[in-house]
């Protein structure tokens, strides 16, 4: 399909709460087709809709064994802790030490709008945890201390001005 051009912070779209997805049709799975593609094209394991400028709460993923479109996802729960590298397409991929549930397990809707649950644990529940906090007018940053937040938004600027 496409190659759509990512969002990148502080846009707007950004920090809002993604609009449901209510049709699911033709237009959609093209739209997910795309938002593969992108995904893919900028090395990335997930892509929510806010992040090439579409206020949806919709997101795929292709990460540890788990390939996945959830429209309107939710975090129904999550276990234990970890800590690790995180980064975002939209934000340069400029990485930051965040703590995150080590399992969590997600409700959303599948392409032809049947609910599904699905369970992951490390790597994979941090996909689920960040894509689903893009839907929610999040990055992972606001999960930073305000300090290190900063410094990485001076990075990502930085490296913006250089490219």
């Amino acid at each position: 399909m496409a190659v759509r051009q990512i969002t990148e912070y502080p846009e707007e779209v950004l920090g809002l709460v993604g609009q449901p997805v209510t049709e699911f049709d033709k237009d959609l799975e093209a739209l997910c087709s795309d938002m593969f593609d992108t995904m893919y094209a900028a090395n990335g394991v997930g892509l929510a809709a806010p992040q090439i400028g579409l206020n949806l709460r919709l997101f795929v993923m292709d990460c540890e064994g788990i390939k996945l479109i959830a429209a309107n996802p939710e975090i129904v729960g999550v276990e234990g802790e970890q800590t690790g590298s995180e980064g975002c397409l939209s934000v340069g991929k400029v990485p930051a030490v965040v703590q995150r549930p080590m399992k969590a397990r997600l409700r959303a809707q599948d392409l032809n709008g049947e609910w599904f649950e699905q369970e992951a644990e490390g790597y994979a529940a941090r996909c689920f945890l960040h894509e689903t906090d893009h839907c929610d007018g999040r990055l992972f940053i606001d999960h930073l201390p305000r300090l290190r937040r900063q410094m990485v938004i001076k990075r990502f600027q930085k490296e913006k001005r250089r490219s």
